[in-house]
């Protein structure tokens, strides 16, 4: 974990911290009222660092191959599929960043880079793949009614026959998650560009946090019992979310994609924010908090120090995430 400044507050300072902490949170809900025609962005580019660096121009340039597509979709789906990891291998033969099996890598498969051959394991060929097979299954349904990107996701899952044979997304429950969950993942990976609403949870997840102010950081720790109801930074926001009935992945890089990404100017009380010696790479995130207003959080900073405000304007800041119900729930269990 980075290490942070020294304590900015005092003992005496912390109650008129608190107060001021909370009339912060009191403005989520009046900035709440001037944010009810928010809606999320229609854009589709990516957000910053969302995909790890290495990926991202293929991910950019191949999102595009069809209407039914777009980069933050592919996004979604190769982070649903192995967490952008190119040496995934699943239970049942699935490979690579694109998890395809044998049969389907036979078909669909192409040779991305030019290099002559066609390697799963690839992701210059993997990507391409993965882009093109989405294309060719939206082809396969483009004449099934409704939402075409929905339809080729459902076709993704089920086959295009169910999808033809029920004019739609089949009512089967796990191609209707399978859909519901690559798109809001899809809103997670593309960069706003309207104005986001405010977590209506913000405020809760806050006030346990503050609850927490000086107690001494554990790696780790989870809030338990058996911990002497110690954190460590990912457990601490973890804990905070879970007050209010939100359930975010354990570790740091894994929540930023609880949500859609404000941008600096635009954040609000409640908002976790990243950190990161890598500011092309979500993935590398190594320290998070819950910011509070006025450019600091509560965070777990490190061993030896304990829960506290800290400025957020650091060398590895690397952007914030608001956490939506819809958002936390959409990601895997394990990537």
């Amino acid at each position: 974990m980075t290490v942070r400044k020294a304590w900015i507050v005092g003992t005496a300072v912390v109650g008129g911290s608190l107060a001021f902490v909370m009339l912060l949170v009191v403005g989520v809900y009046l900035v709440a009222g001037n944010l009810v025609n928010g809606v999320r962005g229609g854009s589709k580019a990516l957000a910053k660092g969302s995909v790890p660096a290495a990926y991202q121009p293929l991910v950019q340039k191949y999102g595009n191959m069809c209407p039914a597509i777009n980069p933050a979709l592919l996004a979604a789906q190769l982070y649903q599929e192995s967490g952008f990891n190119p040496n995934a291998k699943s239970p049942a033969a699935a490979q690579g960043i694109a998890q395809f099996i044998p049969g389907t890598w036979a078909t669909h498969g192409v040779d991305g880079d030019g290099d002559g051959d066609r390697d799963v394991w690839d992701p210059r060929d993997a990507i391409p793949s993965a882009a093109k097979y989405d294309c060719t299954l939206a082809e396969y349904v483009k004449d099934v009614p409704g939402d075409p990107t929905k339809n080729m996701l459902a076709a993704y899952n089920a086959g295009a026959y169910a999808v033809i044979k029920y004019r739609g997304v089949p009512p089967y429950k796990e191609t209707q998650n399978y859909v519901r969950t690559i798109t809001t993942l899809e809103e997670s990976f593309a960069a706003p560009t309207t104005r986001l609403d405010p977590s209506k949870q913000a405020a809760g997840a806050i006030h346990y946090a503050q609850k927490k102010l000086g107690t001494p950081y554990l790696w780790g720790g989870n809030g338990t019992p058996e911990q002497g109801g110690r954190f460590d930074c990912s457990g601490l926001t973890k804990a905070a979310y879970e007050s209010v009935g939100i359930e975010l992945p354990r570790v740091a890089n894994d929540q930023y994609n609880a949500g859609p990404h404000p941008s600096r100017d635009e954040l609000l009380p409640g908002d976790l924010v990243f950190f990161s010696p890598d500011p092309t790479n979500s993935r590398a995130i190594d320290h998070v908090g819950i910011y509070v207003g006025g450019g600091y959080m509560i965070d777990a900073p490190y061993t030896g120090a304990v829960i506290r405000f800290d400025p957020i304007d650091t060398a590895k800041y690397f952007g914030a995430t608001r956490v939506t119900e819809d958002g936390a729930k959409a990601l895997p269990s394990a990537v």
